[in-house]
């Protein structure tokens, strides 16, 4: 199993996930909620992250990601639903407090 490394900051926090895996996957590695969320589907918004370093790695965004996302507010281009994340390569996010 190939293994890629999410940075959560600002604690720097660690944590190795297999390739491909969803962000919000850490729940399985960890039993503390560093990543919040509710649907799983990209339709709630509870799991914004800004991409702080790796944006690549994070796979492809979707356009109904991107509306969605500026629905939320963030149109900047440098925050991505975590549930729609895919962890091809090593990458840093914060998350966002909503």
């Amino acid at each position: 199993m190939i293994l890629r490394t999410l940075t959560l900051m600002p604690d720097g926090v660690e944590i190795a996930l297999p390739k491909g895996s969803a962000l919000t996957d850490i729940e399985l590695e960890t039993s503390e909620p560093l990543i919040p969320f509710g649907c799983r589907s990209g339709a709630c918004g509870a799991c914004v992250v800004e991409v702080i370093d790796g944006s690549d790695a994070l796979g492809e965004i979707d356009p109904e990601e991107i509306d969605f996302l500026e629905d939320l507010g963030w149109a900047d281009g440098s925050h991505r639903l975590a549930c729609q994340c895919r962890l091809l390569d090593s990458a840093t996010v914060r998350v966002v407090e909503n």
